[in-house]
């Protein structure tokens, strides 16, 4: 397999080393990945503050928001959700790309610190999204943003919630999305896909590691018919009335395969959607390997698809 992957992505997947996804170990995982953070270098142009708002049951959520310091203008709004396969990851991963949107597409960004299980499985991450989305549209006149503009996205597990909160916005009538942008969304708890039984391991994330991941998000329910499409949005069953769609997916991703039927029913819901699939690529190759041209490519275009997608939404409403 490694055969295929792109060659300049190679040298850090070779130094990546496969995580054996036990609860049990996740404490001294997350620990890890904390001493290996980097502090915020964010834009002395972009104002970074920490909000704690009221959760689901009146829990703490913590919230990350960025916006540009010299712009008074109302402005469009990302709700941007970290990946970790539904058990690891915090909203300070992403600070750089956050800054970026924010710089490049014209937009503040709110990232949300959902709970990760396994201590907070199904439906607490999922609620935890919602509560930070409709805080957001709550108080869009306080955070000076625009209520027509609101959009969602996220990578990997985030990219899984973001597609089930369009979901469940949509269900619950509130607030309106704008567009989603679920980039190689974890979407599929059956984990039985071609891409899935291809990528048995090793490639960052594998058909092992994504059993771990799902086993600990829906706790009691997994390996059930009743998942709720809001735990695993592939087992929808109506696609109809979802926003303007952004996603891509790498060619040696195991998400790679239910990415493209989560992209087909979108077309065929008559859901406006733009797909890239990346050959080559593997999960999460544009974070291992940041500097490869294609990873900067990718980024670019997250970030053109925002500053695109909130610019249709304004020349449709005008």
């Amino acid at each position: 397999m490694k055969k295929r992957v792109n060659p300049e992505l190679l040298p850090a997947l070779e130094m990546f080393q496969d995580l054996d996804l036990r609860p049990e170990y996740l404490p001294a995982i997350r620990e890890g990945m904390a001493q290996m953070r980097v502090p915020a270098n964010v834009d002395e142009s972009i104002s970074l503050t920490d909000e704690v708002i009221a959760g689901p049951d009146a829990n703490p959520l913590p919230l990350r928001i960025y916006r540009p310091k010299l712009n008074n203008e109302t402005l469009p709004v990302l709700l941007w959700i970290h990946g970790g396969g539904y058990i690891i990851g915090t909203a300070q991963d992403d600070d750089d790309l956050c800054a970026n949107f924010v710089k490049e597409a014209g937009c503040a960004v709110v990232s949300v610190d959902y709970r990760l299980a396994p201590e907070h499985p199904y439906p607490a991450p999922i609620e935890d999204c919602y509560a930070a989305l409709k805080w957001i549209a709550d108080h869009a006149e306080s955070l000076n943003i625009d209520l027509n503009r609101i959009g969602v996205a996220g990578a990997s597990a985030g990219g899984g919630l973001t597609a089930a909160l369009t979901l469940l916005a949509r269900d619950r009538q509130y607030p309106s999305i704008s567009f989603q942008m679920p980039l190689y969304p974890m979407i599929d708890d059956r984990n039985n896909t071609p891409s899935s039984n291809e990528i048995k391991e090793g490639l960052v994330w594998n058909q092992k590691t994504n059993d771990a991941g799902w086993r600990m998000y829906l706790g009691d329910l997994f390996g059930t018919d009743d998942i709720p499409s809001y735990a695993a949005p592939a087992r929808a069953e109506d696609y109809s009335n979802l926003p303007y769609t952004y996603t891509c997916v790498g060619q040696l991703d195991p998400f790679r395969s239910e990415t493209l039927t989560y992209v087909s029913k979108l077309a065929e819901a008559g859901v406006d959607v733009e797909f890239h699939l990346y050959p080559g690529a593997y999960h999460g190759f544009e974070s291992i390997s940041p500097d490869a041209a294609l990873s900067i490519r990718a980024k670019n275009e997250y970030i053109q698809a925002v500053k695109n997608c909130f610019e249709r939404v304004a020349m449709v409403k005008a």
